[in-house]
Order: C-alpha cells, then structure tokens, then sequence
C-alpha cells in the first residue's frame, strides 16, 4: 500500500490523532492520506458552496440519490459527508458516496424517515432538479485508515459512506462486508456492491448474525447503519469505528442543572432529559440552532462558569476550554454560566 510521503500531511495526521485520542474517538494513521483541515485556532470553517441539484433519483424503495454539481470542488477522501442547508434552512449531514476524483459534483442518498425531524421528508419532496442548495464541507471523522484486513457493517443506507471506501482499496487488499437490510429493495447500491465483492459480500434481509461476523486481529472494523445495530456491533467488538449522524443515546449523566445567562440576567433549569436549548429557547426564542444533534455549531455558545459535559461530533479541544454546543451538551456539575 502507498506511505505518505508528505512530512506536513504526516504531522497534520499526527496532530488529529492526538486530538482523537483526548477525545476518546478512535483514530489510527490514515490511508489514502487525506487532505487534513489542520487550523491554527479554532474549529475549520469549511467555505459554503452553492451547487445546482442536477440529479434527483430514486435508487431503492424509500432512498434517493442526489447529484450535486459545481466547479473546482474540493477534493475528499472515503468517509467524509457534506453539511447540506435544505430549503427551510435545516442542515443535515450526508456521507459522499460518489466518486472522490471528481471535482465537478458530489453525491448524496438519503432514506425517507416516516417519523423523523423533516428533513430527510424535504429532500424526497422538496428538492428537486434544478434547484441550488448551499453544502458546506466535506468534512471526514470516519476515515479509512491501513490495516492488515476489513470487515465492513452496513445497515440500510449505511452503506453509504462504506461504498467508496470499498472501490478505493487495492485488488489485493483482503476484505468483507456484511450488508443488511429490511429487504433487497430498499438497499441502495446492492448491485454494485455485489459485483465489487463478489464472494466477499454477505446480504442479510432482517437482523444480522453478529455471532457469525468474524473480525480478526489487525483488521479494521467499520460500521454505519440503523443506532441498533451500531450499538450490538459496539458491545461485541468496541475497537469498531461508527459513523452516526445523531448522538448516542446516553445511559448516565442526566441529570437536572441550572443554567445562567449572564447578559441577560436570568436564571434557568435544565430537567432531565431536557436540552439546554431547549431551556435557552423558552426565554429568548431567536436563540440560533439548526441541527440539534451536535455537528453543525450554529448554537455554539462562550461558558463563562461551569464544568461542560460535551457530547457534541464538532468542537476543538481549544474550543471546549470556553464554549459548548447547548443543542446536546450539559453541564458535569449543578451549574452553567453562559455568555448570553
């Protein structure tokens, strides 16, 4: 396999690992070598692009696949997702499953979620071709790194960010995937990943047997898909690498806090179970937010006093020193002071 031969790239990669590592996420050195965003303060701001929607497709029952189309586009590597802005002003985030070289677009899926928050409804019903939609990115925390061997855990359109990955390794390289689903129908991109792996794919229609999934030592283990399914693969082997577009569900550490604004002169409570924007947005609700899972940083707010429980997929450490993302982070102690 190539060996970066870049020294900046290499510290860069470097310098994102030891970061990981603070951060608890797991991260090993990294190939294909990615272009790194490495900033010298701050979090990266990655430029918006408006690009035209010059494809709109149904690839399976329930998911469609967007081409989005622009010039001189940045490059990414397998693993990275854009930021989308969806008409009503929602972000979401989607893997790019499309091909890494081309400059000229980037491609998206999404599932139909019959009872999410709207926004995978809008991209079905919404968007449309010819219609410009703002992304911003891409942006990778799911990338492919070297190791001996992979196995692959997709669920439905968890495939999504898997499939590059599996056209960018080497003929030789060894690996397996486990694909599953409610039905072959509703699995985007199955043919194509059946022709890529041939005897190395194994489909599932319904529940998976992970008691089968053998991983051995050195390989590299990724899985994306339905929260379930992520967390029986977790529990089974916890050196796997998640890609997840909502926060984990949290078993502990709930509990019910005050929160201060100190501009503004007012004291809150923060239940159990509740979010800080939440509390925030009852008493000033122009309170700025969008995705309300931890990965855009439009509700980032300055911490003046107080310890931060952050749980969000975003920040810096230097940004976690003073500032937190109230949508899904809390406070560790009974007490937060804002800036606000």
């Amino acid at each position: 396999m190539p060996r970066p031969r870049n020294l900046a790239l290499v510290a860069g990669a470097a310098l994102l690992a030891r970061r990981a590592l603070r951060r608890r996420i797991q991260v090993s050195p990294l190939w294909p070598m990615p272009a790194l965003e490495v900033p010298t303060s701050g979090r990266p701001r990655s430029r918006a692009l408006r690009l035209l929607v010059a494809s709109h497709e149904t690839v399976a029952d329930g998911v469609v696949r967007l081409r989005l189309e622009g010039r001189d586009l940045p490059r990414w590597q397998p693993g990275a997702h854009l930021d989308l802005v969806l008409p009503s002003g929602r972000i979401r985030q989607y893997s790019l499953c499309g091909d890494p070289e081309d400059t000229s677009s980037y491609t998206i899926a999404t599932r139909l979620v019959e009872h999410g928050r709207g926004g995978s409804r809008e991209v079905h019903e919404q968007v449309t071709e010819g219609m410009e939609l703002e992304v911003r990115g891409p942006r990778n925390r799911f990338p492919l790194i070297e190791a001996e061997s992979y196995v692959f855990v997709a669920g439905g359109i968890g495939i999504t960010p898997i499939l590059p990955m599996l056209r960018a390794l080497p003929e030789n390289a060894e690996w397996r995937l486990l694909y599953a689903g409610h039905a072959r129908a509703s699995m985007p991109f199955l043919e194509e990943v059946e022709k890529l792996g041939r005897d190395r794919v194994t489909i599932v229609e319904g529940r998976p047997d992970l008691d089968a999934l053998e991983v051995r030592e050195g390989a590299a283990l990724y899985c994306c898909g339905p929260e379930g399914l992520m967390a029986a693969v977790a529990a089974r082997f916890p050196d796997v690498r998640l890609e997840r577009f909502a926060p984990p569900a949290v078993s502990g550490g709930n509990a019910e806090f005050e929160v201060e604004l100190r501009r503004t002169g007012r004291t809150l409570t923060v239940p159990a179970g509740s979010t800080v924007l939440q509390a925030v947005r009852r008493e000033l609700p122009d309170t700025a937010y969008s995705c309300e899972q931890g990965f855009c940083g439009t509700c980032q707010q300055r911490v003046l006093e107080g310890e931060i429980d952050h749980r969000d997929e975003l920040l810096t450490d230097d940004e976690r020193a003073d500032s937190m993302l109230i949508c899904v982070s809390r406070s560790r102690g009974d007490r937060l002071v804002l800036d606000m």
